[in-house]
């Protein structure tokens, strides 16, 4: 009997061959789309779930109250890792992280990469996989290294590099104690090899102040421990050892990445949100593709009357015709699965870029082909559903009479889902022309400084030493107008400070949050950022400048002060500093952020300053004053690589993920109008069908084209407009949403709905035309023979 429903089905198929071709592309498409989309899922629930020990591991995060409001961060003191190990009994290992950047050399081959410092426990505690060496010694030498795969291949190609010696910053010789298996693209670690935190004691960067915090600290809970036991107790460790009123607890790693987003001092949302955006859109785009199945299924269905009324006549049931039109839709999605998984494997490479993944489809893996055949299933059924029940329901006396008649009601399924895959289609519009908008209103706001031409270049190996001489070149040369040197890049946040006092501050004021900056010269021409009173730091002409700061003017309100010029500020003990200039507000942090959190910029005697700006010569080529540039560098700083970076190119780098979000949504919305419009391209041809003999009388009436093509597209576009009304306060609530998580963001326009509705209209328009003309320039005598 199965034999024979699978042969009726495919007979079907083949007999039907442009239904059957619109069905399967569409399904084709919305099934591809789905796939593309839970794969991206299934990558971003899958951050940081790979290790041995995920549930156990928690990164430690501080919270403190800040200018009213509660800030959680999860930078933390250098003693709280030994704390943690020696007085909490739930705490079964503890590691301390911190991300740095070295110029890695083997003889010729010089890298310089990413890398992190990490205590002895590290590779025990998140059971990274080695390819060489032993996990639980690799870290415990001053000089150990450990390489991952990809940078011992750089450095020693296919040799085993255990023993091997490598040069960190020309400086200090490292043995490769252990060679790691490349982590996953879903991890929250970034390095390309890993140093023994006793290598950073060394350098004399471990600072045991628990008021600094400078590090991130993860601990591995004993099996059975509470979390919310354990936050209980370690809440005030902070507030123990030290004057500080930080709280302290615990996030899952298994939800860093997922839940990053501070909300009044709680991680509540992040990423999260994005994934599940996008999973309604994949479930939607597929809906929309299995309406369309529905829609053409029933509309033919008075071809398939009479095959329902002789099989009932002949002692089929209900049940059994169920049962074959199931099998049909699913027949369909499985055919439409196979083309749809050609049309992945195609645009996966495309799809990585767009996204920034690494995704592809593991076919070796068992599970992959049982979600497979889970997805063909439930599409095929949900495909199926409607037309099964719809066409089952026939009533074989009526039908093989030929009283079986078409409804012309006012409201009819197949309307409503016309209108229902319309509105989705719309939604994705509106959607995405609104996220294209926040995202250019964000990209044309003032940044307070003048990226043109402006680049700057990280201090390693002789260029500290050596900056004075490289700094005057750069002048002299005529490669660069300015130069300064700072603590951090102008579109970077590096730290931030709080603690200061000044005449008339009082104790509330000592909890506001400074942001932290760096100079020695030239800032303010350097950057171009607008002076508005007194002038710049300046260490060359004015040696006590080391302890001169800039503020911003969010820093003037912020300490509410009238003549900030002259002032006197105090932190860091018994540090003093005086104000020199007053800057307007500039974004250092996110462009999508309204407020400018305040700001001070602090002579040389705070921060390191790693950063070098310089200001390329307007009067001449880009690529000659970075050529002179690199001749200046290599001259005093040899063992070094030269690396630059356009400041315009890395302000770019702040959009990256909300333009990604935009263009995901922008594909996607194209291709469910597409859909939808093939679904519509169906339609338009089965009713230009089954109207075929009034269309011949109306021509011979003298109807013209233009009135016959108007009468078969006008209840399509009818839908259309109906759907565009359904579709826009959906659309107006969701984004309203979405726009509540910038501050700085733009107010929805009425216009961006008025073009969604035209383009959705035309768009129909266009595809109903085709068929309606067609069908209007018939051969009235032709239609009527037929008939």
């Amino acid at each position: 009997m199965i034999k024979n429903f699978f042969k009726i089905a495919f007979r079907n198929l083949v007999r039907k061959k442009v239904f059957s071709s619109i069905n399967i592309l569409g399904l084709s498409i919305g099934m591809a789309s789905a796939l593309l989309i839970l794969l991206w899922v299934h990558n971003e629930l899958g951050f940081d779930r790979f290790y041995t020990n995920t549930s156990r591991l928690y990164q430690m995060y501080n919270r403190d109250k800040f200018e009213g409001e509660m800030h959680s961060w999860g930078v933390t003191p250098v003693p709280m890792a030994t704390a943690l190990k020696k007085d909490y009994p739930e705490v079964e290992d503890v590691t301390r992280y911190s991300n740095i950047t070295f110029l890695v050399s083997n003889a010729d081959k010089r890298f310089n990469l990413r890398g992190a410092f990490a205590d002895s426990s590290f590779l025990q505690m998140f059971s990274l996989p080695l390819l060489h060496g032993n996990a639980a010694n690799s870290l415990n030498s001053n000089y150990n290294i450990v390489l991952t795969q990809k940078l011992a291949v750089k450095l020693f190609g296919n040799e085993n590099a255990i023993g091997e010696t490598v040069l960190i910053d020309s400086v200090e010789n490292f043995t490769v104690s252990a060679v790691l298996k490349d982590l996953p693209n879903n991890t929250s670690f970034d390095f390309e090899y890993l140093l023994p935190w006793s290598f950073r004691k060394k350098l004399g960067w471990d600072n045991d102040n628990w008021a600094s915090n400078e590090v991130s600290t993860f601990v591995l809970l004993k099996p059975g421990a509470s979390q919310a036991v354990f936050d209980k107790k370690i809440e005030n460790i902070t507030r123990n050892h030290s004057k500080e009123t930080t709280l302290v607890f615990s996030h899952p790693l298994s939800r860093l990445h997922l839940y990053s987003k501070d909300d009044n001092g709680k991680l509540v949302g992040g990423q999260i949100e994005t994934v599940r955006l996008f999973t309604i859109i994949a479930i939607l785009i597929l809906l929309i593709a299995c309406i369309n199945f529905m829609n053409l299924s029933t509309a033919q269905s008075e071809k398939r009357a009479k095959e329902v009324g002789i099989r009932k006549t002949a002692g089929a049931g209900r049940r059994g015709l169920i049962f074959q039109f199931f099998g049909e839709s699913i027949l369909i999605a499985f055919i439409a699965f196979i083309i749809g998984l050609f049309i992945v494997q195609l645009s996966l490479q495309g799809f990585n870029q767009l996204t920034g993944k690494q995704l592809f489809i593991d076919y070796a893996n068992p599970l992959f082909w049982l979600f497979s055949l889970v997805f063909i299933f439930i599409t095929g059924l949900t495909a199926g559903c409607y037309p099964a029940f719809y066409l089952s329901s026939f009533t074989p006396v009526k039908v093989l009479k030929g009283s079986f008649k078409k409804t012309n009601a006012l409201v009819t399924p197949r309307k409503v889902l016309v209108v229902l895959q319309f509105s989705i289609a719309i939604i994705l519009i509106i959607s995405t022309i609104i996220v294209s908008q926040q995202i250019k209103f964000a990209q044309d706001r003032d940044t307070g400084y003048n990226k043109n031409s402006l680049v700057y270049t990280f201090v390693q190996g002789d260029a500290d030493k050596n900056y004075p001489l490289i700094r005057q070149e750069l002048l002299s040369s005529g490669s660069a107008v300015s130069v300064s040197r700072s603590s951090n890049p102008i579109t970077q946040r590096r730290g931030d400070s709080w603690g200061f006092s000044w005449d008339g501050s009082t104790e509330a004021d000592k909890k506001t949050d400074f942001v932290r900056m760096g100079t020695d010269a030239g800032f303010v021409k350097t950057m171009g950022v607008e002076l508005l009173q007194g002038r710049d730091i300046d260490i060359y002409n004015y040696p006590t400048d080391s302890t001169a700061i800039l503020l911003n003017e969010s820093a003037v309100k912020a300490m509410h002060v009238k003549k900030p010029l002259g002032m006197i500020v105090k932190n860091f003990g018994d540090m003093q500093f005086h104000v020199v200039g007053v800057v307007k507000d500039f974004i250092l942090e996110s462009p999508f952020e309204k407020k400018v959190n305040p700001i001070i910029v602090f002579g040389p005697s705070v921060d390191f300053l790693q950063v070098i700006h310089y200001k390329l010569n307007p009067l001449q080529s880009a690529s000659k004053n970075i050529a002179m540039a690199e001749s200046i560098f290599k001259k005093y700083n040899p063992q070094m690589p030269f690396e630059y970076f356009f400041v315009d190119e890395s302000y770019a780098k702040k959009f990256k993920s909300q333009q990604r979000t935009g263009n995901l949504s922008a594909l996607f919305a194209g291709l469910s109008i597409f859909i939808s419009c093939l679904g519509l391209f169906g339609l338009a041809i089965y009713i230009a069908e089954s109207r075929i003999k009034e269309i011949g009388v109306r021509k011979v009436l003298g109807a013209s084209v233009t009135g016959i093509a108007s009468l078969l597209s006008k209840d399509f576009l009818k839908l259309v407009l109906i759907a565009f009304i359904i579709a826009s306060p959906i659309a107006w609530f969701a984004m309203n949403k979405w726009l509540q998580g910038y501050t700085y963001r733009i107010d929805i326009q009425w216009w961006v709905f008025v073009s969604a509705g035209i383009l959705s209209v035309l768009i129909a328009f266009i595809t109903v035309s085709y068929q309606a003309v067609k069908a209007a320039m018939s051969n009235p005598v032709k239609s009527l023979r037929t008939e």
